[in-house]
C-alpha cells in the first residue's frame, strides 16, 4: 500500500525523522530506499545536489512504491518541474522566493519551503502555506527559536533540518510546532559506499523510535 501526501502536513506526519539523502550513484538509490523503509522511515528527501539525484528519484519512485520520495534543495523553478517529472511526491527548498513558491505550487505537489526568520514565515502564511522547513536549524537558533514561535505563530508546523543529531532530535520533536526533523546521519557516506544497508536500516529503526 502506498501513501500519497496531500499537503505539507502529511509530509510532516510520515515519521519523526525525514532522511536527507545525498546520492552520487543512482545505482544505490533503490537498496538505500528499501533499507530506510525497512527501518520505519518511508519519507525520503533526495537532495538535488548531485548529477545523480533526479535519476535516483526516478528509480525510487518506480521501484520502491512503499517509499514516499521527495526532492530536496530545490532552489529554482526548473528544478521543481524536473523533480516532479522524475516522480518526486513532495518538494523541499532551503529558502523561498515568490517565483520558487509559485513554481512549487504549480507542480501540484505538497512542498515544504524553507525559512529561518519570522518574517519569512509570515510571508508564506499570507499565501496559505503553514507547513515549513526550518533551515539551517542549529545555526539559526535551534529548538529554542522554534519554541519561541509556538506562541505568536501557533498555526505553523516545521520540519527543522541542518545540524540535527540523534542527541538533539528529541528536543525538537518535543515541541508542539515540530512535526518531524530532517537528518543526514541516517545514511553515512561510508555505509552507502560499502552497500551496508543493514547499518542504514538499524539507524532508521532507531530514528523511527524517537
Amino acid at each position: 500500500m502506498t501513501t500519497t501526501p496531500r499537503t505539507g502536513g502529511d509530509i510532516l506526519d510520515l515519521a519523526p525523522v525525514m532522511p536527507v539523502v545525498v546520492l552520487h550513484d543512482a545505482g544505490a538509490a533503490v537498496p538505500l530506499a528499501r533499507a530506510l523503509v525497512a527501518g520505519g522511515l518511508p519519507g525520503i528527501e533526495v537532495t538535488l545536489r548531485t548529477p545523480a539525484a533526479l535519476d535516483a528519484i526516478e528509480r525510487i519512485a518506480a521501484e520502491v512504491p512503499e517509499a514516499v520520495v521527495g526532492a530536496g534543495t530545490v532552489t529554482t523553478p526548473d528544478q521543481a518541474a524536473a523533480a516532479a517529472k522524475a516522480g518526486a511526491r513532495f518538494l523541499v527548498s532551503p529558502g523561498s522566493t515568490a517565483a520558487l513558491a509559485a513554481a512549487m505550487t504549480d507542480t501540484g505537489l505538497p512542498f515544504l519551503p524553507g525559512v529561518s526568520t519570522v518574517s519569512e514565515a509570515l510571508a508564506l502564511l499570507e499565501h496559505g502555506v503553514s507547513e515549513l522547513k526550518f533551515f539551517p536549524a542549529e545555526a539559526a537558533g535551534g529548538a529554542a527559536f522554534l519554541k519561541s514561535l509556538s506562541g505568536p505563530l501557533p498555526q505553523v508546523r516545521f520540519c527543522p533540518t541542518g545540524g540535527i543529531t540523534p542527541a538533539s532530535a528529541p528536543d525538537y520533536l518535543a515541541l508542539p510546532n515540530v512535526g518531524c526533523v530532517g537528518g543526514s546521519w541516517l545514511t553515512p557516506a561510508d555505509a552507502v559506499a560499502a552497500g551496508d544497508w543493514g547499518r542504514v536500516t538499524d539507524l532508521a529503526r532507531q530514528a523511527a523510535a524517537l
